[in-house]
């Protein structure tokens, strides 16, 4: 079965050229152009894997749709659409809880180099996902590869799958530090440059809201300074 992806694009040629890219490589793409049209796709289509949002829209604004989505799924993987000038649409929209962005314009490969990484990250959280069996656990986390899942002293963290697969990359590298870089191209599968480094970092202060007993003091993930994080357990 073809994997759904969910396009917000209120600029017709924009949209479509989205909707025949991705179609040419096998997923089915289900199209909104205001906020409202998105809401009622997602409604009819709880099967969506990952929703493609730009971020000015008729009736509200990419950054309350992904909200809004965000909180209806944990797991939905999300990419926000930002023009090249808005630097901080790229930062607000990771904030308030995308896993990526993407700057128009973009190249079809770029498009679908970004969505098929993100489908990967969130697939064993849909139907005919292949998780494989095993449990990691250390101090009071417990991961569970299979479900994808992780408990803090018997509590299951709601984390979405980039914050879930920064954690996992962790836990398998424990007392490692590992580079802003690292962590960009085992997550993301991209490179360096210094605006992509901010996907990082806003991502790991997201994930040490939810596991840390005080995110403003971490003690599971901790800064290695002018290098990158570490994983202490």
């Amino acid at each position: 079965m073809a994997k759904k992806i969910l396009i917000l694009e209120d600029e017709e040629s924009i949209r479509s050229f989205i909707v025949f890219n991705l179609r040419r490589i096998g997923y089915d793409t289900l199209e909104a152009e205001t906020g409202e049209q998105a809401y009622a796709q997602f409604e009819k289509n709880q099967d969506i894997q990952v929703a493609l949002l730009d971020v000015m829209l008729p009736d509200t604004d990419g950054f309350e749709v992904c909200r809004r989505l965000r909180a209806q799924s944990p797991y939905l993987g999300i990419i926000i659409l930002t023009a090249k000038s808005q630097e901080m649409d790229k930062v607000n929209g990771l904030i308030v809880g995308a896993d990526d962005y993407i700057t128009k314009p973009f190249s079809p490969a770029e498009l679908n180099a970004r969505v098929d990484a993100l489908i990967r990250r969130t697939d064993t959280h849909f139907p005919n996902s292949d998780a494989r069996p095993g449990d990691v656990i250390q101090g009071p986390f417990k991961l569970n590869t299979p479900k994808r899942q992780v408990e803090k002293n018997g509590v299951k963290l709601k984390l979405t799958s980039t914050e879930y697969a920064i954690l996992k990359l962790f836990m398998e590298n424990p007392g490692r530090a590992l580079s802003r870089e690292d962590i960009l191209s085992a997550v993301w599968g991209r490179g360096s440059e210094s605006t992509e480094l901010k996907v990082t970092d806003v991502n790991i202060r997201r994930l040490r809201l939810k596991i840390e007993n005080d995110p403003t003091n971490p003690e599971f993930i901790t800064t290695v300074w002018g290098y990158g994080y570490q994983w202490n357990v």
